[in-house]
């Protein structure tokens, strides 16, 4: 870690969080609760959906992110890659709404996403929840903060009495190798990892296919609240590579991951061996 890195998140954090409060405002205003969003709506290549704000507020944080640390890159669900964000020491990591899907039904589980790198590790991170009243930050070694206040993780060490959020098929296979509380499903996984960082819930499952926007906020967020995401392996989840996508992850609090780790290798062995 560069040893300015702390300055550049400390300083730059309150500009973050009124950027994603206003473009969290400009999402509501197309927000419907409990009903069809207002926004239009298409399919990207590939099926999955987006809305009109999605790409007002891409580009809405795009200016006004770019302003802040004009040097940095820019990597977003909503914005074509480009690889120069490779050769930049910092680079924004944004996810316009995370839970595009929630925020057309008019559920709340959504998200406006912003992380910044530094050499590839989140050093600043807010993940804005308008519609369900949350607002989390995190600046790497300042703590996690919810709506202003400190949260931590649950600090839940037995498995059994876990709960936990994640996709039903993956919840169903750890089901047959250990008992637990499922939760259902939150839509945004950002949302599912800060929700741990608040102990909300206690951990949550990440099927394969997540991408850098989905997670880096999140993962500040929950790191500096005790917890921790890691890759099926146990390694460390790593960004701003030339591919973002991720395979399966796992995140909890400290006391949780060796035994939620071991239940998941049995869970793997067993699908491999077909039972």
């Amino acid at each position: 870690m560069h040893p300015n890195s702390l300055p550049h998140a400390k300083d730059l954090l309150p500009a973050i969080r009124a950027a994603c409060t206003e473009a969290g405002q400009l999402a509501l205003d197309l927000f419907r609760p409990g009903e069809k969003t207002a926004a239009r709506t298409w399919s990207k290549a590939g099926g999955s959906p987006v809305t009109e704000a999605d790409i007002g507020v891409d580009t809405f944080l795009h200016i006004r992110l770019s302003a802040l640390l004009p040097e940095a890159g820019w990597l977003s669900e909503e914005t074509a890659d480009d690889a120069i964000r490779l050769s930049r020491r910092f680079v924004w990591v944004v996810d316009p709404i995370d839970g595009t899907r929630a925020f057309m039904s008019g559920s709340p589980d959504w998200a406006v996403c912003v992380a910044l790198l530094d050499d590839g590790l989140p050093i600043a991170g807010v993940v804005h929840a308008p519609a369900a009243d949350a607002s989390y930050s995190a600046i790497l070694g300042g703590g996690a903060m919810r709506n202003g206040e400190p949260i931590r993780t649950s600090g839940v060490s037995d498995l059994a009495q876990a709960r936990i959020a994640g996709p039903k098929p993956m919840l169903d296979a750890l089901a047959r190798q250990q008992s637990f509380v499922a939760v259902d499903k939150i839509p945004s996984l950002a949302l599912r990892l800060t929700r741990i960082a608040d102990a909300s819930i206690d951990a949550g499952l990440v099927s394969p296919d997540s991408r850098d926007w989905d997670l880096a906020a999140a993962d500040l967020v929950l790191s500096e609240a005790g917890g921790k995401l890691t890759t099926a392996e146990g390694g460390p989840v790593l960004y701003n590579r030339e591919n973002p996508i991720h395979g399966i992850l796992l995140a909890s609090g400290t006391e949780l991951l060796s035994p939620l780790d071991r239940a998941l290798r049995r869970m793997r062995e067993s699908t491999l061996q077909g039972g």
